[in-house]
């Protein structure tokens, strides 16, 4: 019996071939615990080695918020058009510290993870996820701090703040999709990896973070435009969930469910396409 016919009689398959899309599914499914012990021990010892530990994770986006707010609530004064400026940036600070660290640590989820991928084999879109599930679990404890700090700068606590959890939720989905076209596009070209932190900063101005996009860009073709990328949408969700001079529209959460589902689904495609690859350069 011939060595091809002996493998496929005891269930033996080849190393390096790109599985069926309902099988890889079925075996991303069967290992999901996988990326959450991986995510959330990445997430544990990120700041182990400092004195403050995981205050950093509360300490980093309370900083940044403390920066824009001297840069541009005060010496820019790009407050105007925003009747709560402090609530207003401090959500829009943590949420696209999410985007931002989620899409970062994503793009670099295959090339630097490559020992674990040349010694143990699993499905490779697990690493992108547990990237982005990773920033999350950094992200809660941040949102508990904002749960302090938006009623600190006048708001009230009202019952549209349980829709935070779908704003994040649909914000996580995105930023998968987009770290499973980061990754893959990284493996096999390492120079993108250096263009990553540019595209983030430039989505930093382009999205609203600190100013109000409706006020300043208005709503002409290149305000439409602007106001309707998918992180501009997230954190107008996002504020509208915590900040009572923001509304999101019925039309603004189908924006952010297209965005997130439409993104997830061709990353994921995209990604499980290369999987026959990943590890081999």
């Amino acid at each position: 019996m011939s060595a091809a016919a002996l493998a496929e009689q005891y269930g033996l398959a080849r190393v390096g071939v790109r599985p069926s899309l309902p099988a890889y599914v079925r075996a991303l499914w069967q290992r999901r615990q996988f990326a959450v012990s991986l995510a959330a021990s990445k997430a544990y010892a990120r700041n182990q080695g400092s004195y403050l530990g995981q205050l950093w994770a509360l300490l980093t986006p309370l900083l940044w918020a403390a920066v824009y707010l001297l840069v541009f609530g005060v010496l820019l004064d790009t407050s105007r058009g925003v009747d709560n400026f402090v609530g207003f940036l401090v959500v829009g600070v943590f949420l696209f510290h999410f985007t931002s660290a989620g899409i970062q640590s994503g793009s670099k989820a295959v090339v630097g993870n490559s020992s674990l991928i040349a010694s143990l084999q699993f499905p490779r879109a697990l690493l992108p996820i547990a990237a982005v599930l990773t920033e999350l679990f950094v992200l809660l404890p941040a949102l508990l701090v904002l749960m302090v700090l938006v009623p600190w700068s006048g708001e009230p606590v009202q019952v549209s703040w349980l829709l935070l959890p779908a704003s994040v939720a649909l914000q996580w989905l995105f930023g998968t999709g987009v770290a499973f076209f980061a990754s893959r596009l990284v493996s096999e070209v390492r120079d993108l990896k250096q263009l990553v932190p540019f595209v983030l900063r430039v989505l930093m101005y382009v999205s609203g973070v600190f100013f109000s996009i409706d006020h300043y860009v208005g709503s002409g073709p290149a305000g439409t435009v602007l106001a309707h990328q998918p992180v501009a949408i997230y954190l107008e969700l996002g504020r509208a969930s915590l900040l009572t001079d923001v509304a999101a529209t019925g039309s603004t959460w189908l924006w952010g469910l297209g965005w997130a589902v439409g993104t997830f689904a061709a990353g994921f495609v995209f990604f499980w396409r290369g999987e026959a690859r990943y590890g081999r350069g």
